[in-house]
């Protein structure tokens, strides 16, 4: 799926230099030859010296990956290409950004303020991000990511629901068949076991999330009430939501990551720019050992330019 001529080509981020991204973006790009005119590399000049495509060397010239052996030198590439590639997006070089897996310890270590790579993409770019995934089963976004479970329920105001309502809709919109007509169908996630049960096992869905779930509907009126967590993922596999909103991390990322760990891709929504990136970490233990899959990866760069032309 080429993006036009129109479409400036994307950057791919390096991410840690001694995890699995700089060899999974090489992967992908000898599995498919023709994406190079693209795409534009983004990371350490030795590495870039091996790619059939673009690239913009950051890091100092002499630095050489280290496969399993993060290091501080390591992490400020790491972050430099994050920077230049943010920077040339907003400068319209690129459409977009395509992140490898990065190493948040390890940049936080570097001077990295940010819980994740989202955040520092909102940072750069401006707007309210959205944490979403899009797998060949599930769709979902999340309400909250980064953040303790102990600060779920009060960080759940009707601005934060609205928002990740407003990038569900979105998502599912992008993504939809072409010539589809039906609105979105958005499931909602309850906080508490059984969505609260009507108030006996928790009073959050009752009091605060269902009614500013019925006061969203007027904008989006394929919109669900609180639906048990444990049941809501199965329903969506069966056909029943287009996209599920989860109102805290793992309530999304443990069904997701059991059933499409090689397949979902995390897309960073409501920002001024996209930027998508592989559903995994670095993978320091098969680093450089030639047998991680490219497969979240490529499915990130197709996610990216369907993004960019929604």
């Amino acid at each position: 799926m080429d993006i036009p001529e129109k479409f400036p080509p994307l950057a791919l981020t390096c991410g840690d230099p001694a995890g699995v991204g700089p060899e999974i973006i090489a992967r992908w790009l000898r599995e498919n030859p023709r994406e190079a005119s693209g795409v534009v590399a983004v990371g350490p000049r030795s590495w870039l010296d091996s790619l059939p495509c673009a690239g913009v060397a950051v890091g100092p010239r002499d630095f050489r990956l280290s496969p399993g052996a993060p290091n501080e030198a390591g992490q400020r590439v790491a972050l430099e290409a994050m920077e230049r590639a943010a920077a040339g997006t907003l400068a319209g070089e690129f459409a977009g950004v395509v992140t490898a897996p990065v190493n948040k310890a390890g940049l936080h270590g570097v001077g990295y303020e940010f819980p994740g790579q989202t955040e520092f993409f909102a940072a750069r770019w401006g707007g309210v991000p959205v944490m979403a995934f899009v797998g060949e089963k599930m769709r979902v976004a999340l309400a909250t990511w980064h953040i303790p479970f102990r600060d779920v329920p009060e960080a759940l105001t009707a601005e934060t629901l609205r928002n990740a309502v407003a990038a569900a809709d979105f998502l599912a919109r992008a993504f939809a068949e072409p010539g589809a007509t039906a609105l979105p169908r958005i499931g909602v996630c309850g906080l508490n076991p059984h969505a609260g049960e009507r108030g006996a096992i928790g009073t959050e869905e009752r009091d605060r999330i269902d009614p500013t779930l019925a006061a969203l509907r007027t904008d989006f009126p394929g919109l669900s009430d609180c639906v048990p967590a444990d049941t809501i993922f199965r329903r969506q596999l069966l056909g029943e939501f287009d996209v599920v909103v989860a109102l805290y991390h793992d309530q999304a990322l443990a069904p997701l990551k059991t059933l499409e760990f090689d397949s979902a891709v995390n897309v960073s929504l409501g920002l001024k720019h996209v930027r998508t990136s592989p559903d995994h970490g670095t993978a320091y233990d098969i680093a450089g050992s030639g047998v991680a899959s490219a497969r979240s990866f490529a499915c990130a760069v197709r996610a990216a330019r369907r993004l960019v032309r929604a």
